[in-house]
């Protein structure tokens, strides 16, 4: 999508900045910042968001050999408006735009590709029937390829209600090897049965999903594997902007997959690229590379010579 950013409420007026966001974007993003190679699958108009956007995901490294163009709508677009203290208000324009449109078609050559791992988001299921099926489909045939699927729960309620996401995403759990989500969106995923974390996780471990990981915003985060638990703390930093933290902790969380790392390491990078994101304004804009990792662990305000 392209974003919009106010500075103030809307009604006021003033300026708006304008870059790009998108769950699986902001990852891919991420991703590539840490060194690995990601490409991003879906969906832009043939308009100048649509130029914006791609041009921002090239710049940045990710690959867009199976992103598709269509002229039949516009690319969507997001606000993101400051209401009181820290409380943002998000307003989505993604009826009837390009990524709507997309459907298991669009993504069968990306599906061929090979990927190690495919990060689908609940977000894209929620604009419409077709991407519905399109995530569903691409959860089925990358688990039957071998790459491991990552599904980042990622509920808007701007987009679709509890119940609507519940059967969309429930289904596709028997094909998750990753699934992560914060504490609210937990149920989304899990059978309606089960009542309670320690419940709803034994029930998604049981139906085959290796790790279920919670985020808890600035309490840090737990994953959880049929060996047990690990919790880390959030990384103390001065938060500038929340939104995108949790898209920043899974980039971080599925490099150190990637690098083959043990439970407790892949936590400390998702925290770690988490803290990046919301001390930094935007989406993606913050997050580091490979060699930044360590610069929240120096001392405050500290210069680097």
């Amino acid at each position: 999508m392209a974003a919009l950013r106010a500075d103030d409420p809307l009604i006021m007026g003033g300026p708006l900045r304008l870059s790009v966001a998108g769950a699986e974007s902001n990852v891919a993003i991420g991703l590539a910042r840490l060194g690995h190679r990601a490409g991003w699958a879906g969906l832009t108009g043939a308009d100048e968001f649509g130029r914006l956007v791609r041009r921002t995901l090239r710049a940045e490294g990710v690959d867009l050999t199976h992103a598709g163009i269509t002229d039949a709508a516009p690319t969507g677009l997001v606000v993101f408006e400051p209401r009181v203290a820290d409380r943002v208000r998000v307003s989505y324009y993604r009826s009837g735009s390009a990524g709507s449109r997309l459907t298991p078609d669009r993504l069968r050559h990306a599906l061929s590709a090979g990927a190690r791992i495919v990060h689908l988001t609940g977000v894209t299921a929620a604009l419409g029937g077709g991407p519905r099926r399109a995530v569903e489909t691409a959860a089925r045939r990358a688990a039957e390829q071998g790459a491991l699927v990552c599904l980042d729960v990622n509920h808007r309620a701007r987009l679709w209600s509890r119940e609507e996401a519940a059967e969309a995403l429930r289904p596709l759990v028997r094909h998750i090897d990753v699934l992560i989500a914060s504490e609210d969106e937990l149920p989304l995923a899990a059978p309606a049965g089960a009542a309670g974390e320690d419940a709803q996780v034994a029930a998604l471990l049981a139906q085959g999903v290796d790790e279920v990981v919670v985020k808890r915003g600035g309490a840090g985060a737990t994953a959880f594997t049929a060996e047990g638990r690990v919790s880390l703390p959030a990384v103390a930093v001065p938060v500038r902007d929340t939104v995108g933290a949790g898209d920043a902790f899974v980039a971080g969380y599925l490099s150190a997959v990637l690098d083959g790392e043990p439970l407790e390491a892949r936590l400390d990078r998702g925290v770690t690229t988490g803290a990046f994101a919301v001390a930094s304004r935007g989406d993606w804009e913050g997050l580091p590379s490979r060699e930044e990792l360590g610069l929240l662990r120096t001392a405050p305000e500290s210069a680097l010579r």
